[in-house]
């Protein structure tokens, strides 16, 4: 099977937007999912609504993956799976290492579904002696003094940085040097690489700051409208306690003239 070193994706190479590249995952998932329950076609109105985006825009999207559906039946969901799999470059073997073995990076190794991705993680690597030849999902750590001839000896062009932020960059750089071209980062910094390396950044905190955001954004707008919502005060009475009298809408020499006169 082809490794990572030796092929690359050609959506560039096609012209493929990337914010069309990275919707091609969450279709993806959702082809899945149907494929799981033997779906066998879509249509772009449900495919989107899965996806979570709108179908005007999964068109166009699959137009640059010169897909098009038929009209009355939808889209083929083994094919387009195929298909999306093929252009993300999921239909060949990617060895990955995660360099950090801590809680988020032995939770990173334990996760099932790099295999059925296209993903195989090729070594676990962390610094701390102790951790060395520890089995950590089924692999073995290996010590970071080994990362560059790992590298070479797997044929790996993705690293994910799952290491403490003061070391993240340092890490970095020893990927890029040994021939990483990927980074997957995890780590609470951003990196420095150059023309040519690929970095996607996983920042939990910011996400939940910006989901902080939009709940207080939303407790603003809940407390305006019940403020909006709230009954009009009682219209003030007059000195008797009785409510003011309506204007007739003449005017006398002191004012409104009252509608019913005085005996």
């Amino acid at each position: 099977m082809a490794t990572g070193r030796t092929h690359r994706p050609a959506t560039r190479s096609r012209g493929i937007p990337e914010a069309t590249v990275a919707r091609l995952p969450l279709y993806l998932r959702a082809l899945t999912a149907l494929s799981e329950r033997s779906v066998p076609t879509v249509s772009s109105e449900e495919l989107a609504a899965a996806a979570g985006v709108n179908s005007a825009k999964l068109r166009k999207d699959f137009s640059y993956l010169g897909s098009y559906g038929t009209r009355g039946v939808g889209y083929d969901v083994e094919y387009l799976v195929y298909q999306i799999s093929r252009e993300l470059g999921l239909t060949q073997d990617w060895p990955v290492v995660i360099v950090g073995i801590g809680n988020l990076g032995a939770a990173l190794a334990g996760y099932g579904g790099f295999a059925s991705r296209g993903f195989r993680v090729a070594a676990l690597i962390d610094a701390d002696p102790a951790m060395t030849g520890k089995p950590v999902a089924g692999i073995p750590v290996q010590h970071s003094d080994d990362l560059e001839k790992i590298i070479e000896e797997d044929g790996v062009s993705i690293g994910v940085i799952a290491t403490p932020a003061g070391v993240a960059q340092q890490v970095c750089d020893r990927l890029v040097a040994a021939g990483v071209t990927s980074i997957l980062n995890f780590a609470p910094t951003v990196l420095s690489v150059p023309d040519g390396v690929d970095v996607r950044k996983v920042d939990l905190s910011i996400e939940l700051q910006i989901l902080a955001f939009h709940e207080q954004r939303k407790a603003g707008e809940e407390a305006e409208a019940e403020a909006t919502a709230a009954p009009t005060p009682p219209t003030a009475l007059g000195a008797a306690g009785e409510a003011p009298r309506k204007s007739t809408g003449r005017k006398g020499p002191d004012g409104d003239v009252p509608a019913v006169m005085p005996a």
